[in-house]
């Protein structure tokens, strides 16, 4: 019987998308940008401490190998040539801080990630850090308890104000980035004290770890980073594109352990085989793209002009809006960041960077919490039976209200509440948090850019829930486009891989995505009725506002940290409506 014949695709991109907990690698056809294949493997997060987080960097390594080889293997299956893979691209979770031994490939100490559970930071630490307001890429994540005295030693070394850090490097002076990891690892592990005196050390964030490794590791591995993981260090300058002396000298990084900063799209090496993990059926294929991960799905949705946006709906949102050439600097407590350099003679783009501390993690909450739902996808079913929170407001504010107010005194309400409010009516005010959310961050970003957002592109697991998707039209009163496919970060990557020169199977133009199709979600209230819900949150978010006096909140007492108010409004709230329910016979 003959063989099956080969399909013929044309040239195919293969992408690594590196996430806090999986890895996938995802091939697609780069003449249409069709999904192909994939494959994905967990990995652990390790907690040796509270407010630790750590990972192994063998692990990761090992789990891009083997989702490469299964999606290698997938390829096959379906009569796929893996020989048309023409390019790969690297997209990674940002700031988590490996350092490794560049004579034998050994990592000496776990990945420093940035922690995600199990609490929310707490906005007055960051303050005390020195940072006039907490950082806004910290909204979403949790505050990394292990380098809190760190960052409040040199905050006090700071010289002439606050913003020396952030002039040069768009972030402020904070336990999230790069930078406070690793003097955190040069102060405390000897065996990386070690290395660095032996110049055996070398520093990267995940991409720069991987890069290297899958380049040759020791025997000739390449060691670097592109501009966007670079920007996220809080050591590089985002106007020169280069490390900063004056960066390195106060933090004490000694230069000679960075990698070299690229764009984010060229040839930076060749796959090699993995002999220890008997991988290597890219071999030979080059390395050509790299983002960071928000970076890279702002590439994948194709947000190439000044004032395009796009949201990530996860257990946060992540909300990255493009500058185009120019550095804006945010006066409502937003990142500015590097988006893209998409070519080694090509412009560099900057963006707005914000994030809504709670999103997924308000469904969790009402999942895991309060029993109203069993699994988060039942959300939309409770939502849709209502279709109205019936003026009930949910402030999410678990930890402090963050962008654009930065209050630390706050804690979590339900209000509007009366004797008809029942599960279905906070269901619905827990999507309309998101949106209102979402919506005070994007009009903080049109302040500072002064270019009205014209719509909206969004991904992230959130997005399958419709009706979450037209309050977010609604609520912002202008369009929500969201992509057929939903992979947009890996998408980015295999774009920015696909266009290097050198590659050239991709013209980052929109007919290449021929096979991504948009739906659309009008606003469908009117102005006035938008205006008037979103005045009426604000009015919600203020009487969440003092709930935790400052000498509590600087105590460190976990009980002040509960959401009393939350917890007072539902229990108390629910004991009257049962009472209520019980008196008039009603089941």
């Amino acid at each position: 019987m003959a063989a099956a014949k080969k399909a013929v695709l044309g040239p195919l991109v293969g992408a690594v998308d590196q996430g806090t907990s999986s890895t996938r690698f995802l091939v697609f056809n780069s003449k249409t940008a069709e999904l192909l294949s994939h494959h994905q493997v967990e990995i652990k997060q390790e907690f040796p401490r509270e407010g630790w987080v750590e990972q192994d960097p063998k692990e990761i390594l090992q789990s891009v190998y083997e989702c490469i080889e299964k999606t290698c293997e997938k390829l096959g299956q379906l009569n796929i040539d893996i020989s048309n893979i023409k390019a790969i691209g690297v997209s990674n979770q940002r700031e988590t801080t490996v350092v490794w031994d560049k004579l034998t490939g050994e990592p000496l100490y776990n990945a420093v990630a940035a922690p995600v559970s199990p609490g929310p930071s707490d906005p007055v630490a960051v303050v005390r850090s020195g940072s006039s307001v907490p950082a806004a890429g910290t909204s979403s994540v949790w505050l990394d308890l292990r380098t809190q005295s760190t960052v409040e030693n040199l905050s006090k070394r700071i010289p002439g104000n606050n913003n020396f850090v952030k002039s040069k490097t768009g972030l402020p002076l904070s336990t999230y980035f790069s930078a406070v990891k690793l003097r955190w690892l040069l102060d405390n592990v000897r065996k990386v004290q070690r290395a660095v005196e032996e110049d055996r050390a070398l520093f990267g964030t995940i991409d720069s770890w991987l890069i290297w490794s899958l380049t040759g590791g020791a025997h000739g591995g390449v060691h670097c980073t592109d501009v966007t993981n670079a920007s996220r260090t809080m050591l590089f300058n985002i106007h020169s594109l280069e490390w900063d002396k004056e960066l390195c000298e106060f933090f004490e990084i000694p230069m000679k352990i960075l990698p070299n900063v690229r764009s984010s799209s060229e040839i930076y090496g060749l796959m090699k085989i993995s002999h220890s993990l008997k991988a290597g059926a890219l071999e030979g294929v080059p390395i050509s793209g790299c983002l960071g991960d928000q970076s890279a799905a702002l590439v994948g949705q194709m947000c190439f002009q000044d004032g395009q946006a796009k949201n990530t709906y996860g257990t946060g949102c992540f909300l990255l809006c493009n500058t185009g050439r120019k550095c804006v600097f945010s006066e409502h407590g937003l990142l500015t960041t590097v988006a893209y350099k998409l070519g080694r003679d090509k412009p560099v783009y900057y963006a707005l960077e914000g994030s809504v501390a709670i999103a997924g993690a308000v469904i969790r909450w009402l999942r895991d919490n309060l029993g109203i739902i069993k699994t988060s996808e039942e959300i939309e079913k409770l939502a849709k039976e209502v279709g109205t929170s019936y003026g009930c407001y949910f402030v999410p504010a678990f930890s402090g209200l963050y962008a654009p107010y930065w209050e630390p005194s706050a804690r979590g309400i339900i209000c509007g509440l009366t004797q008809f409010t029942n599960k279905c009516h906070i269901a619905f005010a827990a999507l309309e948090a998101v949106c209102f959310q979402t919506r005070e961050i994007l009009d903080a970003m049109n302040r500072d850019c002064g270019i009205p957002l014209s719509h909206l592109q969004v991904d992230g697991g959130m997005t399958n829930n419709k009706i979450l998707m037209q309050l977010q039209a609604d609520i912002l009163y202008i369009p929500v486009v969201k992509p057929s496919m939903p992979e947009t970060t890996a998408l980015g990557a295999a774009m920015a891989a696909g266009a290097a020169e050198g590659v050239g199977v991709w013209s980052l133009e929109p007919e290449d995505l021929s096979a991504v199709t948009m739906e659309r979600f009008e606003p469908q209230i009117n102005a006035e009725e938008s205006e008037i819900r979103y005045s009426t949150w604000k009015k919600a978010v203020m009487k969440s506002v003092g709930w935790v006096t400052t000498q509590s909140s600087e105590s460190g007492d976990p009980s002040i940290f509960c959401s009393l108010p939350l917890g007072f409004f539902i229990v108390s709230s629910m004991v009257m409506l049962i009472g209520a329910r019980y008196i008039s016979g009603i089941p």
